[in-house]
């Protein structure tokens, strides 16, 4: 069932009250967070035409939905063409999404390339399917972003799924990197934008049953387990649940960067360090004591 009511009619017992009062300061939330990072990184300018790549998942399903409420009251002008990549998987409903995206009356297009057989035959069994998957979709989504005359390319990563990224990268990259939220594509032809950089994984997993989105399960990905970036989902729970706070203070990490406490030569000059005879801020202190103040924020969007 797709629940396409946004308002609808007002609940009279107490406890569908209070539901009604969490969903609707669930729904402010997530317009507030999405429509700030926009607003922080610029993703979005008047005239743009904006593909949303829409999977069949939780993620890519709130990303579409957030969109469309916040160009409904946005102070520009913007299109919006919901894409998806049929990539053959055995058992996919092909008439769920099409159905869906009519009902919202948002234009739409449906990429069909067998990848699923490509990367059956290229990775063996048991071994990851995710990165030979992903570069294979990459290449196509962008090919597919030039034929629409597309100016961004949506993608319905989270908070949860930057800060995974970025300790996958420490423990066996050996890099710090994270996943930004606004990037040139590989092949420098277009913009890549995550408005959902800001939105916690668990209020896209409450929004998914509120608009009872119709999810597509991934015979790929989705079929394995162990991998190693559902072990960091995992400790990064387990650390908010221990710790309450400290992912959110991973990610305002990402905002304050101190270049001259790291060791990367590229981006600080160590070689020519000089006794200035002034006193630094930043100084001697390798644990900052006192909280660091969040980002400032910038208002993109209302979310009233």
């Amino acid at each position: 069932m797709v629940n396409l009511a946004t308002n609808p009619t007002p609940p009279t017992n107490p406890r569908e009250r209070k539901l009604a009062h969490e969903n609707n300061k669930l729904e402010k939330r997530l317009s507030r967070l999405v429509g700030q990072a926009i607003g922080d990184f610029n993703m979005i300018e008047a005239g743009d035409r904006v593909m949303v790549c829409l999977s069949g998942g939780k993620d890519s399903y709130g990303l579409l939905d957030i969109l469309l409420k916040l160009r409904a009251r946005a102070p520009i002008d913007f299109d919006i063409i919901a894409v998806n990549l049929d990539q053959k998987q055995p058992g996919f409903p092909a008439d769920v999404l099409p159905n869906y995206l009519r009902a919202l009356g948002v234009p739409f297009h449906i990429e069909t390339q067998d990848t699923y057989s490509i990367v059956k035959e290229k990775v063996p069994e048991g071994k990851t399917m995710c990165s030979l998957c992903s570069r294979l979709r990459r290449g196509i989504l962008y090919n597919v972003a030039s034929r629409m005359g597309a100016t961004k390319i949506a993608l319905g990563h989270h908070r949860d799924d930057i800060l995974q990224t970025l300790l996958l990268n420490m423990f066996f990259g050996g890099k710090l990197k994270g996943m930004p939220p606004k990037l040139s594509s590989d092949n420098g032809e277009h913009v890549v934008i995550r408005p959902l950089a800001y939105v916690e994984e668990k209020d896209l997993v409450r929004w998914a049953e509120v608009r009872e989105f119709p999810i597509i399960p991934c015979t790929l990905c989705g079929s394995q387990t162990d991998l190693q970036r559902q072990q960091m989902g995992d400790m990064l729970r387990l650390w908010e649940k221990q710790f309450p706070g400290r992912v959110q203070s991973m990610f305002r990490a990402l905002h304050n960067v101190v270049p001259s406490h790291l060791m990367d030569q590229r981006w600080f000059d160590f070689q020519n360090v000089k006794a200035s005879g002034h006193a630094s801020e930043d100084g001697d202190t390798a644990f900052d004591h006192t909280p660091v103040a969040s980002a400032q924020t910038i208002q993109f969007f209302s979310s009233d």
